[in-house]
């Protein structure tokens, strides 16, 4: 079965969104970089890698189905951020966004009745639980640390252990 025309922009949106999310973490590891959290940049790094993973899958998928990959403009991300919470807390906001961006086009696979676009998507829903639940996770830390210096460069630390490619 090819993709319906619908299905095919859908899914050229969604590479725009992969993409443009892998700009916003590039801003954020930047952010970092500039306030002296390296374990922070990488992590944000490591995020951007993923996100262009991401956006890749659904790139072969579409030329895979026979369809038509239409790239896009891709927005200029954010660069300045109040605190590392502020900054975390726009991660759990933007997984979020990018999480109904998911599940809304699994529901136009369901209603097209793509049965190969809904497998296909299935790997992104589990994806995104994991990413709502550790930039979630990353919130709480940063909140029970509040201004204690030392925990932050703690967990700037552990954040710098995640090796890229965890998550895909």
């Amino acid at each position: 079965m090819a993709l319906s025309a619908s299905l095919q922009q859908a899914l050229n949106d969604q590479i725009n969104t992969e993409l443009g999310s892998a700009y916003i973490y590039l801003s954020m590891s930047a952010w970092c970089e500039e306030h002296s959290l390296p374990g922070c940049a990488s992590w944000m790094r490591n995020q951007a890698r993923e996100e262009v993973t991401h956006g890749m899958k659904i790139y072969d998928h579409l030329v895979d189905r026979g369809g038509q990959v239409r790239l896009q403009a891709i927005a200029q991300p954010p660069a300045e951020f109040a605190s590392t919470l502020h900054l975390f807390e726009q991660v759990r906001h933007h997984e979020q966004l990018v999480t109904a961006s998911i599940n809304a086009l699994y529901g136009l696979a369901q209603q097209e009745r793509d049965y190969a676009s809904q497998v296909f998507l299935e790997w992104f829903i589990t994806e995104q639980v994991e990413e709502e639940k550790n930039s979630g996770q990353i919130v709480d830390s940063l909140k029970m640390i509040g201004d204690n210096r030392s925990a932050l460069l703690m967990l700037d630390r552990e954040l710098g252990r995640r090796g890229a490619g965890e998550g895909e």
